[in-house]
């Protein structure tokens, strides 16, 4: 079993990685199985194999939102289940059959309670990924609201 690379991985030592690779397990999802859904408890990161995964975001009882598809390897979801209130904040499907890395929180946190170091290297490749998301979404209001503009010059 190989673990892919993953962001929140970076700076790991070997014996780090390894360390965290003993904690995760390979599942395969079909295309349309639900991972979790929006306000669920979020016990659970993952890391895409392969396959890609869908997110998405609830507008109402009946309507979800697509947000974006991860389709590349090493692409992580499930973020939530390592910040308080450790509630998903999104829900997420398989887009298509999918082999995912699998690790629950709680035994992630063990680990990190006894590597401190491992803790620090995954929570700043956390804030990057935030922030990069954070300008990813700016950038799709600007585009929106640009839109918008131009439609109600008409």
């Amino acid at each position: 079993m190989n673990l892919p690379k993953c962001h929140l991985y970076e700076g790991f030592s070997d014996i780090q990685f390894e360390r965290l690779f003993s904690l995760m397990e390979e599942t395969f999802v079909i295309e349309g199985q639900w991972l979790f859904r929006e306000g669920e408890p979020a016990d659970r990161f993952y890391c895409i194999k392969q396959g890609a995964v869908e997110l998405l975001t609830a507008i109402d009882d009946h309507i979800e939102l697509p947000v974006t598809i991860l389709r590349s390897e090493g692409s992580h979801l499930g973020t939530s289940s390592l910040v308080p209130p450790f509630t998903y904040s999104l829900s997420a499907r398989a887009y298509d059959d999918s082999t995912l890395m699998v690790i629950k929180r709680s035994r992630l946190m063990e680990q990190i309670e006894s590597d401190p170091e491992m803790g620090f290297f995954i929570m700043s490749n956390l804030a990057k990924t935030f922030l990069d998301r954070l300008r990813e979404t700016r950038q799709e209001v600007k585009i929106h609201f640009k839109t918008l503009f131009k439609i109600m010059q008409f």
